[in-house]
């Protein structure tokens, strides 16, 4: 019996089918998604969503010419003539592949998968297994819709959603926080078991929904929820423009916002944000903190820029503190997203209930970056990393009392708002003195690096002395023989 991960190997050595085709990691899982939707769909019995003309069958039994033909027009008639999520999934569908044999030999391949073994240890699983590998591959690009899973379960574990609550990432790439958020709550009511049946068609129907800009990442988002049966609102548009306005307000917002700045260097046009900013991060900032309801929590990755960005930043940070109880923050390491130097933390915060001002009294910061590896394939991020801080974390991160060591040696350290306002709203803060050599390994103590120049010069010094010696003493000569 085959495991996921043995199918997932097996499916990706599939991409090198593809090179002379010229087709990219990206386009490679894209053209997958459409392949194993088709076949998933015959395994799992939903093949009614589908045109009977239009189905595996039809396409296993072609080849040649006629098979990549069939499969252009199949592409452009399940984008217009399938079932709501199908032709959201195909919308604008096309195949980079332009050789008939490879196109064959993908059908084949996939067609001979052991699906029993898929079935039984979840179709879900499987797609996720190649998102992972996609996003894990530099020259794929596809890092920047990807977020570490230790990183996102870590996030959901903290921020608790629970059944009946409106969960949203209104940048959703390909669904991962969403789709760790659906199996935290499984796993709490045995698989939706312990909920009515009002209750369970809510958590499937309507419990989760967000917004994805890149048509090619949303209907990977939209296979990825569908294999883990979410059906919410997934939709395709732009949360920095009015778009963005209508998405309901929600119980938990969990995100990691694209970096950068608005194409052309524009500003959201959004008439809502107080802050107008062609920082997307900063923007993404007002939309979260503004689209939650009263007593609403938050778990979000942003860069440092948003932490010490003057001017309009000074301002939203401000409006986010007095708005929010902007509890703790959590410095990442270096080496977990695409951009590997790229540095990042999370915002953890609660919308206030009542009045909007003064609702934060005191930030703790947890550094996990100072004297921490660079994680990458060497040393890949696990969610034990995250453990000490979990444990600070604690229970009850809302109130004012001690949650763990303040002393200056601790990764875990309070910082008032008297004290922040000090920093003009500078969240950017570093206590930890930083011994390490860049791998997480330390560096020796200064005083012991020059105790040790100082000897290697005294033997030098030694050394010099006993050779000056000898010349002196006509005992070195050239050439001379013993």
């Amino acid at each position: 019996m085959s495991t996921t991960q043995d199918i997932v190997a097996k499916l990706w050595s599939l991409c090198h089918v593809l090179r002379d085709d010229g087709i990219t990691y990206h386009q490679y899982v894209t053209e997958l998604t459409f392949l194993l939707f088709l076949k998933m769909a015959q395994e799992t019995g939903a093949e009614s969503n589908l045109p009977e003309e239009y189905r595996w069958a039809n396409l296993i039994n072609k080849d040649g010419t006629e098979l990549l033909d069939f499969y252009r027009i199949l592409l452009v008639q399940l984008g217009s003539e399938g079932s709501g999520r199908v032709q959201a999934i195909f919308a604008n569908a096309t195949t980079s592949i332009r050789q008939p044999k490879n196109l064959q030999k993908l059908i084949t391949s996939i067609d001979s998968l052991d699906w029993y073994s898929a079935r039984q240890e979840g179709l879900g699983d499987l797609y996720e297994g190649l998102l992972e590998k996609n996003a894990g591959e530099k020259k794929s690009g596809a890092g920047q819709y990807f977020t570490p899973r230790p990183l996102i379960e870590c996030m959901v574990d903290l921020i608790k959603p629970a059944p009946g609550e409106f969960v949203q990432d209104p940048a959703c790439g390909t669904g991962g926080f969403l789709r760790v958020a659906d199996a935290y709550i499984k796993e709490r009511t045995d698989d939706l078991f312990d909920l009515s049946e009002q209750e369970q068609n809510f958590q499937r129907k309507q419990a989760f929904y967000g917004m994805e800009l890149v048509q090619d990442a949303h209907r990977l988002a939209l296979m990825n929820m569908m294999l883990h049966g979410i059906e919410g609102d997934i939709l395709l548009g732009d949360t920095l423009s009015p778009q963005g306005e209508r998405l309901p307000k929600a119980d938990v917002i969990l995100t990691n916002p694209p970096f950068g700045t608005k194409k052309g260097g524009g500003k959201p046009t959004r008439e809502d944000f107080t802050y107008p900013t062609s920082n997307k991060q900063l923007a993404f900032l007002q939309h979260i903190y503004r689209g939650l309801k009263p007593g609403g929590r938050a778990a979000v990755v942003l860069p440092d820029n948003v932490l010490f960005e003057d001017g309009v930043g000074q301002k939203i940070r401000a409006d986010l503190m007095d708005k929010c109880n902007l509890h703790t923050i959590l410095r990442l390491p270096t080496g977990i997203f695409y951009s590997p130097g790229v540095k990042t933390n999370v915002l953890f915060f609660t919308r206030a209930v009542g009045k909007d001002t003064g609702n934060t009294k005191n930030v703790w910061v947890y550094d996990l970056r100072t004297n921490m590896p660079s994680f990458g394939k060497r040393t890949p991020l696990t969610r034990e990393h995250f453990d000490d801080f979990e444990k600070c974390f604690g229970e009850d991160p809302f109130g004012d009392g001690e949650r763990g060591d303040q002393g200056e040696e601790s990764r875990f350290r309070v910082f008032t708002r008297e004290q922040i306002k000090a920093r003009a709203e500078n969240l950017d803060i570093i206590w930890l003195r930083d011994e390490s050599n860049g791998n997480g390994e330390k560096l020796p103590d200064p005083e012991d690096i020059a105790v040790e120049i100082l000897d290697n010069l005294k033997v030098a010094m030694e050394e010099m002395e006993g050779l000056m010696e000898l010349l002196e003493n006509g005992e070195a000569t050239n050439g001379k023989s013993s």
